[in-house]
């Protein structure tokens, strides 16, 4: 009787005390909310109100993470996040974020709570609040403009972190020494040797200090890009993006379509934020990848033996910040707490600094932690009809940085790459660098007119996939640390091909399941193994893994065995020589696992390698134990392997971890698909096949039609696990299965009329 009575109406009329005028909401057959509102007051306050009706739940427990007050709800279990997030200040930044904002920015974010409080009050009095808030035993607080920037900071916490690059790079420095370590870099730094000597200096305990379990997935990414009228049957551009994100139920993303007089505009958003991110209006369609500039900063700071709170700096103590924020426990008595915040940035490696001694600590610097204005960017953005005013909204959007893809109907195609990106005084980011000195840190950005842009390029169409979007010419660092270039290649691959796109073909592309990263190494890894097979006792795979047509299908074998056995690769040669924590902190797996066969099949010189036993001893090695858990979990009959029986899609809810029972009520069943980490297809898999990670959305505008544009959001759109559109699409994402969805006023389904009071 609970679930079903916090079912969100759908259908019929409310009142609303903060509205000014009727607005109509009609849900179409895949739940997206179509708002209909006489002023852009209203339309928010709309937008707030549905968005909680499907997802409240989901926008309070993204608050309390971004801010540090999972505890409260939780209990103890989550106190270590809560330190985590209050120490690197998410909260904080949010609200002298807030400040810059200009008044129309502020009045929607005011409006848009406004809505969601409206539908908080309306659920406690009517006792409509989600099971999920029964279960936890508690009630959500009043929402603020603060709780939305927060989970736009939390965005770019999760897509604009190298901090942990640097701290594993600085243990490698002084625990591995400098020739297996530089090993382990992807671009080892020139004359740095002054900061490589500084790091080994003054060591900051890593392991056991950092916990890997809150860092951000290394697959986070996306694929985007646009194509030329010149290109496409239509004669028009069409543009497609697929951002890759954790696939969860519900999903990261809400869609929606908002109108008014003053705007028309459908796509996605961040449940807790107004406005829509990433989608299209009636002139403009736009996507973003992420670009992963290196924007962290870790300094060595040395504190004071006196007094702890203060730091190094030119010669003398400087006192630092230091917040106290006692963190709230549900059933416990409150945890004392103190955020410590150096010139830099918030002392991160010694978050019990009162118990730690250490003569050496991090504090990090970090474009999310000065004021941006992301929000404020996106509202103009919705409003933009044409490039250049797109781009001059996007000079508010500083972090995370992002590549933007662009169309509109007057045929232009463009892309920039979009944030703060700093300028170093010495070194370019690769290593901590000595607090104590002002030789280091920033002098400001890349100018605004000099980040990378292109438009209407020669060759038709534009394309990203988190792959390096500069070359040596070139003047600013962003990162050495692009993703590995296999979904861009295959990207280029399609689109250069021929010159008559359809929107088809693009729903095809995203579907892609070919698998380059075996047509770089299959062949010479397995002449490794031939080598080493005296016996031939892995003949029959061999042969399986020779003939297969290197595509990523579920029904095949050869994926099961080519993507166990690159996943054992890193673990064979790296994973004995570091502690677990630390080898969970590696960053970039894959491109060092690139680097390592590269240089052994072209013979170069490598410590691990020989150390090792050399390039055929380490491919075969890993072959062997990837082919015998295999087998042990699959048994020995090579023909009956299927890379679905391994790769299953996952949605899972964040409270099915507590109990078997409610993994059972909240998940949706698991499902066997194709693609990989690498394809086209982004289906990326933890230890146990489980795809937790990929397109978190699906995205293709056709620009001679932008009445309409087709979408997948898995699992669905409502939160609520009685509702029809809490996993409706999961069948739909595995299968590339896309929905239309109109913004010219003809959509039909349940309709809600909101009154005004």
């Amino acid at each position: 009787m609970y679930l079903s009575n916090s079912i969100p109406i759908v259908e019929g009329m409310l009142t609303l005390a903060a509205l000014e005028e009727e607005v109509k909401v009609v849900r179409d057959d895949n739940g997206v909310p179509h708002i209909h509102a006489k002023t852009d007051a209203d339309l928010y306050r709309a937008q707030g109100f549905i968005q909680a009706q499907d997802r409240l739940f989901q926008m309070d427990l993204a608050r309390r993470q971004a801010s540090g007050q999972l505890s409260e709800v939780v209990g103890e279990a989550a106190i270590n996040t809560d330190k985590f997030f209050l120490t690197f200040s998410l909260r904080d930044a949010a609200e002298q974020s807030y400040e810059g904002y200009e008044a129309e920015a502020k009045n929607v974010l005011k409006w848009y709570a406004e809505g969601v409080n409206e539908f908080i009050n309306f659920a406690k009095k009517e006792k409509k609040l989600s099971y999920e808030f029964k279960l936890l035993g508690y009630e959500p607080e009043e929402w603020t403009p603060i709780d939305s920037l927060s989970i736009g900071k939390f965005m770019a916490y999760d897509l604009g972190g190298n901090w942990s690059t640097l701290a594993f790079r600085h243990w490698a420095i002084n625990k591995l020494g400098e020739e297996k370590a530089k090993e382990l870099f992807i671009t080892y730094p020139k004359d740095a040797h002054s900061i490589i000597e500084a790091n080994r200096a003054n060591p900051v305990n890593v392991s056991g200090y950092f916990d890997a379990s809150v860092l951000p997935n290394e697959f986070n990414g996306s694929n985007n890009w646009v194509v030329s009228g010149d290109r496409t049957a239509s004669g028009m551009p069409i543009l497609a993006d697929d951002p890759h994100l954790v696939l969860s139920t519900p999903s990261i993303w809400y869609q929606m379509h908002l109108n008014s007089p003053e705007q028309n505009v459908s796509g996605v958003i961040f449940a807790g934020v107004p406005g829509i991110i990433l989608g299209h209006n009636e002139n403009v369609a736009w996507g973003v990848t992420n670009v992963g500039p290196d924007v962290q900063d870790l300094y060595i700071e040395t504190p004071s033996p006196e007094d702890r709170t203060q730091f190094l700096y030119e010669g003398k103590w400087e006192q630092a910040e230091v917040r106290n924020i006692p963190i709230k426990v549900k059933g416990e008595e409150d945890v004392p707490f103190e955020v410590v915040v150096t010139r830099h940035g918030p002392i991160i490696s010694d978050i019990l600094f009162k118990e730690e001694k250490a003569s050496a600590l991090f504090s990090m610097q970090w474009t999310a932690l000065e004021p941006t204005l992301e929000l404020q960017a996106i509202l103009k953005m919705n409003k933009s009809s044409n490039w250049d005013e797109f781009e001059t909204a996007l000079e508010d959007f500083h972090a995370p940085a992002q590549n933007f893809v662009f169309a509109s109907k007057d045929g232009t195609i463009a892309y920039k790459a979009n944030g703060r990106i700093p300028i170093r005084k010495s070194g370019e980011g690769q290593l901590p660098v000595p607090g104590d000195s002002d030789e280091y840190g920033w002098n400001g950005y890349v100018p605004y007119d000099e980040l990378p842009t292109v438009v209407n390029p020669t060759e038709g169409f534009i394309a990203t996939a988190n792959n390096e979007v500069i070359d040596d010419s070139y003047s600013y660092h962003i990162t050495d640390f692009w993703a590995q270039s296999y979904r861009y290649d295959r990207i280029a691959e399609i689109l250069e091909s021929k010159s008559d796109f359809t929107k088809e073909d693009m729903m095809d592309l995203q579907m892609d399941q070919t698998n380059l990263y075996a047509r770089e190494f299959l062949k010479q890894m397995l002449s490794s193994i031939e080598k080493l097979d005296v016996n031939g006792e892995y003949e029959k795979i061999v042969t399986l893994l020779t003939k297969w047509n290197q595509v990523d299908d579920k029904d095949q074998a050869a994926p099961l065995v080519f993507h166990k056995w690159m996943k054992e690769l890193p673990k064979t040669l790296l994973q004995s020589e570091m502690p677990e924590d630390v080898y969970g902190m590696l960053p970039g797996k894959g491109n060092i696992t690139d680097q390592f066969l590269r240089k052994g099949y072209e013979k170069e010189q490598s410590v691990w390698l020989e150390e090792y036993g050399g390039i055929d001893k380490w491919v075969y090695d890993s072959f062997v134990k990837a082919v015998t858990d295999i087998k042990h979990e699959y048994g020995g009959n090579e023909e009956k392997w299927n890379w679905g029986d391994y790769h299953q899609l996952t949605f899972d809810h964040p409270l099915s971890g507590a109990s078997p029972i409610l993994a059972y009520l909240l998940n949706p069943k698991s499902v066997p698909i194709g693609g990989s980490n690498i394809t086209v297809q982004a289906a990326a898999f933890d230890e146990n096949g489980n795809v937790d990670h990929g397109a978190s959305w699906r995205f293709v505008a056709d620009l001679s039609d932008l009445k309409q544009a087709y979408h997948i959001v898995g699992p669905g759109q409502s939160g609520h696990m009685q509702s029809r559109w809490y996993q409706d699409q999961v069948m739909d994402w595995a299968n590339g299965k896309y929905h239309i969805t109109v913004i010219d006023g003809s959509e039909s389904g349940s309709t809600l009329i909101l009154k005004a009071e």
